[in-house]
């Protein structure tokens, strides 16, 4: 598949226009036409047989931690997960590498160690901490896709939150420069006030994580996006009272968007035993009832995307032997697994591979103004793409899983949906649990 042309016919091609048969014409890594499927020759041509032929999902939302903590997650074994997944593009967050993506400097430290080790493309957020707002725009001027912050604690000390006046600040150098700024948006007066749960119980962590933590931080970010004008992004919302707050705020006029993750939208805190630290993340898992609600913004648009939130740490910062959820790493490891589970989910919900396409591709790319390039099957956009079948079962062995560390709240879970391969520009990089050829993503800069 390195001819300089050639097509790739599918009887089902997932176009903006819906899926449909088709021919998706390729020259020099770029789709220049989407035929018909019975459309003349090329140089060279491939058959997805009964695969779906989709855009390469783009994920936004990856903490890839390398350099720093390599041995948590290492460009090597993110990207092979992604491929695996169906992922053809990542923007990697600017924690908890070390250093951080805090300045320029951090940037070209995290760029070269990239660079010949990506199995997909590979973007990078820069970071917002107290200290460096001074190395915004040069960071943006590098080649940053956006900025992200916390308005609490972080779980690592480098990268520390942004307090009210900060936030303002923050969003004004932003808004000026035309970009956008991820918010991890928790208050941490209502954090503090519920201390750090019990060791063992999930009911307890879940407790001190309260949706009101969510709502108080959506409606600050949201009154500082209106008087500053900067546009926010609201990162992994977990509460559909957070989501609704959200959507009160766009009615007011501010400038926000959000999203949600894969384990929002496929488990529940009632489903979580004691000990299973797998499943601790920040927001936390809430209930049942709560997941049904933000399957419902979703679908009604006040949250504009999926994103996987990888966030992977070693088994014993996990905790998992002593279960001790006050003394986990909170963070949920999916970037392979989340094609699969969103759309295993949003297909028993009567919802559309169309709609997680929007999701899952053309939204996240949206988010760091890669329109026109990734996340659709139209002329113009790199050949970033996925044969998906959408009908076949299975289930998640940890052991066959690429990510560095095999644990995960997925084990045993059984799915619909499974990547058969992955094309990056034109070419099959990732076929039936192989992988083909050396690492060819690109290191992407705004």
């Amino acid at each position: 598949m390195s001819a300089e042309e050639f097509v790739l016919r599918g009887r089902r091609v997932l176009t903006p226009e819906g899926i449909r048969p088709a021919a998706v014409r390729i020259r020099s890594g770029r789709i220049v036409a989407v035929e018909p499927l019975d459309s003349g020759p090329a140089g060279q041509s491939a058959d997805a047989g009964e695969a779906v032929v989709m855009p390469g999902v783009v994920d936004t939302h990856v903490h890839v931690n390398e350099p720093g903590r390599t041995d948590w997650e290492g460009f090597e074994t993110a990207t092979r997960a992604a491929a695996a997944g169906g992922v053809t593009t990542i923007v990697d967050m600017p924690l908890n590498s070390v250093p951080p993506t805090t300045s320029v400097e951090a940037l070209h430290a995290k760029a070269e160690r990239a660079a010949g080790h990506c199995r997909v493309h590979m973007g990078f957020w820069g970071g917002a901490v107290p200290g460096n707002l001074g190395q915004l725009e040069p960071l943006r001027r590098a080649g940053v896709f956006g900025f992200k912050c916390f308005l609490a604690p972080s779980g690592v000390d480098e990268f520390g939150h942004v307090g009210s006046e900060e936030l303002a600040r923050v969003l004004e150098v932003t808004g000026s420069l035309g970009t956008v700024l991820l918010v991890h948006a928790e208050d941490p007066l209502r954090l503090a006030a519920h201390g750090s749960g019990g060791a063992r119980s999930y009911a307890a962590y879940l407790e001190s994580r309260p949706p009101e933590a969510e709502i108080v931080a959506v409606e600050r970010v949201a009154a500082l996006c209106r008087k500053t004008g900067g546009r926010a992004h609201v990162l992994h919302v977990s509460s559909a009272d957070a989501a609704e707050a959200i959507a009160r705020a766009k009615a007011q006029g501010a400038p926000i968007t959000a999203e949600t993750c894969p384990h929002y939208l496929t488990f529940a805190a009632e489903e979580i035993g004691e000990g299973a630290t797998e499943f601790k993340c920040a927001p936390p898992i809430r209930g049942g009832a709560n997941r049904e609600r933000l399957w419902k913004t979703l679908a009604d648009g006040i949250l504009e995307l999926v994103a996987s939130d990888h966030s992977p740490a070693p088994p014993a910062l996990k905790c998992r032997e002593s279960g001790n959820f006050a003394e986990a790493w909170g963070g949920i490891s999916s970037l392979e697994l989340a094609l699969a589970a969103v759309w295993s989910a949003a297909g028993e919900r009567n919802h559309s591979l169309e709609d997680v396409a929007a999701w899952m591709c053309s939204g996240p790319a949206r988010l760091a103004g890669l329109s026109g390039v990734k996340g659709a099957i139209a002329p113009g956009h790199d050949a970033d793409l996925v044969l998906f079948a959408p009908e076949e079962e299975w289930a998640v062995d940890p052991a066959r899983l690429e990510q560095r560390w095999k644990l995960t709240p997925y084990a045993g879970r059984r799915f619909k949906g499974r990547v058969k391969a992955t094309y990056l520009k034109g070419e099959k990089i990732y076929e039936r649990g192989e992988f083909l050829g050396s690492p060819r993503g690109e290191i992407l800069l705004a």
